[in-house]
């Protein structure tokens, strides 16, 4: 059963996804060749509880850290570890925080010194993916729309949609119905609905589609270990156009000063 939230809900939803987003553009100022993903977390976790929120994701169903660090073909939910950042790498970055009972969860895909010029190319076609996808999660709608328009986009461009893992609503609880792929057929799936929450989270990869699950138990590579991108923004579903939760201003207000 869907969660649709009230104008306040919405309204405590968009202060918990901009800690979200400060917490990923504090972490930007770091990602450079030599640091190491573990670093990366305690940065992230000092500075979500600094601004009286809690980090969504640890202890989440046993999950040991506050950031999900996925390295070049990791797609998802990568354990930040001694393993240190070198240049021509991407990062994956996927924060959660807990403010006021409501949950934020943004991702962002960061370049590590000089990244090459397809892989830069992987990381446009992902966020624009993102855009493309929540520009149709608006009331009437339905959730198969928002995934035919990411499928097409990524297709387009010759990369592929990650099958298993999905977007979700958000709440007063992490993961809430429904289930948001990004892949999909036009008018099918669930009709969107006005204070819906959803966030949008393209996993595209550079090659083949199919993934694996790391002996972790938590990380999701691609199968052909060929790099993957992921952006993410939660959205509230409204008339004409999505209100985003929050956005990624600030993270690029920090790296266009790097």
């Amino acid at each position: 059963m869907t969660i649709n939230k009230t104008d306040e809900e919405v309204e405590l939803m968009l202060l918990s996804n901009k800690l979200v987003t400060d917490t990923l553009a504090e972490v930007a100022k770091y990602i450079q060749p030599g640091v190491t993903t573990e670093y990366i977390d305690s940065i992230a976790e000092k500075f979500i509880r600094d601004n009286k929120g809690i980090p969504g994701f640890l202890g989440y169903g046993g999950y040991p850290k506050t950031l999900c660090t996925s390295i070049n073909a990791q797609v998802v939910h990568g354990i930040p570890s001694k393993v240190i950042l070198n240049d021509g790498d991407i990062v994956s970055v996927d924060c959660g925080a807990i403010l006021n009972g409501f949950h934020g969860d943004c991702a962002y895909t960061f370049e590590v010194g000089q990244v090459n010029e397809l892989v830069k190319q992987l990381l446009k076609v992902t966020k624009e993916c993102l855009f493309i996808g929540g520009e149709v999660a608006i009331t009437g709608n339905r959730i198969g729309d928002i995934g035919f328009a990411v499928q097409s986009h990524a297709e387009k461009h010759g990369f592929s949609v990650v099958r298993e893992m999905v977007g979700h609503g958000i709440g007063k609880h992490l993961h809430e119905k429904p289930e948001v792929p990004n892949y999909g057929k036009k008018g099918t799936g669930i009709k969107l609905s006005r204070n819906m929450t959803i966030c949008i989270e393209p996993m595209i990869n550079m090659g083949v589609k199919n993934i694996v699950q790391e002996k972790d138990g938590w990380t999701v590579r691609t199968s052909d270990r060929k790099p993957s991108a992921h952006f993410e923004l939660p959205v509230a579903i409204r008339d004409n156009k999505p209100l985003y939760l929050s956005n990624f201003s600030k993270i690029e207000e920090v790296l266009n000063q790097k």
